[in-house]
């Protein structure tokens, strides 16, 4: 037996909180189902096919017992398309939490969901960042019209401390080709980045001035961005000997000032960058269709590869980009610190696609090298990492059969772990119709925050779960 495996063994720990408890299983241990509390037949558990009306009909803290923590639920309330419309967020500044669809932003109090604010936008969004400026700024796109068929057009900034809009200008074209009807943003720092129709532009979050603008030099065309500490481009460089090819493509940093590289790295040609997993310090995960393999980079800060690996477990498509192309930042189910990876794994599947992540793996980023994992989840649990913080992994566990999301501590060092946040066993339901395959989720300030990433209009007798939260 390997070390790493030794030690999982010994971690087998037994979670418990407040007397009737989430048992999180480890290498090695059983799994102990929660014991939920005693309450009415009739009541409607939240899974969003009851009777719906609120927290009159239904109460996720129903039965809670000491030392678990309250949830707050909300449910969509606008009146949206038939076959209802992305949500975008969620995004904690402060006391509040933020959350939007095509039509607008809203804001709730992150301790309790209570409505705070909203505001109504005059077109269409059409693009959104993965996370404000440190000061709470969100710029985003918006259409030139309602039309379904209309382009993108302008930037609207918006304070998501206040709920108030803030400057709005046009986007000015880089070519004679640059039209689209979707942007991909991201923020970082004062900047704010724009990926369309193979150009980027860069524009101040501060005042909307434009920094730069490019179209494809070097024979390699920008295609996204992931931003945040750092800004780190994607671009798609074509074979011009076979303009068939998929050509390579490349990654670099960018000075967020100027747009200019600070350093760029190519992979080789038929490769697929499918997501930035960390960006400081920067991992990225990507595929290679025909070969049905994925592998993982880790960069050092001058662009030079720490590791690059072929992982033996499978993580969702979200995770590797394989047949997902919603955003460069868009898993939820990793996180890291200086030295290792940790992300929400499981058996590699038939594709690059696997769809149950029941564990967690960690993977020294010097190596590439696997370091621990943790056992695999009872049926219908899986395991989404979300935060380091204090030498611990911070790890969402959703809901089963007969136990409530729990968040869960693991030891960075050997994945021994702790209890963290567990919730009462009656919002079972509600966390259950927030679905793996477009959830987005925040953890901040001790509190974690489920978003759906897409809602419905209401309706009399069934309630769109819109966003959860629980902590402290």
């Amino acid at each position: 037996m390997t070390a790493a495996g030794s030690v999982a063994v010994l971690l087998a720990a037994l979670l418990l909180i407040g007397g009737g408890a989430y048992h999180l299983t480890v290498r090695g241990g059983p799994a102990q189902p929660l014991a939920g509390p005693s309450g009415s037949p009739s009541i409607d558990l939240g899974d969003g096919k009851g009777p719906g009306g609120g927290p009159d009909t239904y109460d996720p803290n129903a039965g809670i017992r000491a030392g678990e923590a309250r949830v707050w639920v909300r449910d969509n309330q606008a009146e949206v398309a038939g076959a209802g419309v992305s949500q975008y967020g969620p995004w904690r500044v402060g006391d509040t939490v933020v959350s939007a669809i095509p039509s607008g932003f809203t804001g709730y109090a992150a301790a309790d969901g209570q409505e705070k604010w909203k505001l109504p936008l005059q077109t269409p969004l059409c693009g959104v960042p993965p996370a404000p400026s440190a000061q709470g700024k969100l710029v985003v796109g918006v259409k030139e019209s309602t039309s379904e068929s209309s382009r993108c057009t302008h930037l609207q900034q918006i304070d998501l401390t206040t709920g108030r809009a803030g400057w709005k200008i046009p986007l000015p074209p880089e070519n004679d080709h640059d039209t689209t009807t979707q942007f991909e943003l991201a923020i970082s720092g004062d900047t704010v980045v724009v990926a369309r129709s193979a150009v980027m532009s860069g524009f101040s979050v501060t005042d909307g001035r434009k920094l730069f603008g490019t179209s494809s030099p070097n024979g390699c065309y920008p295609s996204a961005f992931a931003g945040g500490s750092r800004l780190i481009g994607i671009r798609r460089c074509p074979d011009p000997a076979d303009i068939h090819a998929r050509g390579q493509e490349m990654v670099e940093e960018l000075d967020p000032a100027t747009g200019g590289a600070r350093w760029s790295y190519k992979y080789a040609p038929d490769w697929t960058v499918g997501r930035v997993l960390s960006v400081d310090p920067l991992v990225i995960a990507a595929h290679h269709k025909d070969k049905k393999t994925w592998n993982l980079t880790a960069f050092a800060a001058d662009g030079t590869v720490r590791s690059q690996s072929t992982p033996a477990f499978g993580v969702s498509g979200r995770c590797n980009g394989f047949g997902n192309g919603s955003g460069f930042q868009e898993c939820y189910a990793a996180a890291a610190d200086a030295d290792s990876l940790y992300i929400g794994a499981g058996k590699p599947g038939t594709t690059l696609d696997t769809e149950v992540t029941d564990q967690v793996v960690a993977v020294d980023l010097n190596t590439g090298k696997e370091r621990w994992r943790t056992a695999e989840q009872p049926k219908g649990r899986t395991m989404w990492p979300l935060a380091v913080e204090n030498g611990r992994v911070l790890t969402y566990v959703t809901p089963g059969n007969n136990e409530a999301g729990a968040v869960v501590s693991l030891a960075a060092a050997d994945g021994a772990s702790q209890p963290a946040l567990q919730s009462p066993a009656a919002a079972r339901g509600a966390q259950g119709v927030f679905y793996p395959h477009g959830i987005r989720i925040t953890w901040a300030g001790g509190r974690l925050f489920l978003l759906n990433g897409r809602v419905n209009s209401p309706e009399p007798r069934k309630a769109s779960r819109a966003i959860l939260s629980f902590g402290k």
